[in-house]
């Protein structure tokens, strides 16, 4: 990717509002569609609502395909939410990630945990 924004957070649950500000700024400048912007926010969501500490978002876009990355998490909290599908009215992780991406990864870097998700998005003509 040759363009990236990257956006760290203070450990304030009630900040997190600002990277879907951000996200959202670059959907418009993109022109991507609704529904893609949509799948964005829906998997940042679920991405933050496990971030352990300061929550840093890096957001690129390149040839149509966009790569959204999120970290860090505690390996093993990260592992028991993406795996957990006990019910309870709750979806896992995992399986919301795999509905509104084409794919995501979990990365090892210095050691936390990050995820990094791609999705192909459209845009509307202006």
């Amino acid at each position: 990717m040759s363009d990236r924004i990257v956006l760290t957070l203070p450990d304030e649950r009630a900040l997190h509002g600002v990277a879907h500000l951000v996200v959202g700024g670059l959907a418009a400048r993109l022109n991507l569609t609704i529904e893609s912007l949509e799948d964005l926010q829906v998997a940042l969501d679920g991405l933050l609502a496990e971030v352990e500490g300061e929550p840093t978002i890096s957001v690129g876009i390149e040839e149509g395909r966009l790569e959204l990355t999120v970290g860090p998490f505690s390996s093993e909290l990260l592992h028991r939410s993406l795996d957990d599908d006990s019910g309870g009215g709750q979806v896992s992780l995992r399986r919301l990630l795999t509905t509104v991406s084409d794919g995501f990864e979990v990365l090892d870097r210095q050691g936390s945990a990050w995820v990094a998700l791609s999705k192909r998005v459209e845009t509307v003509e202006r």
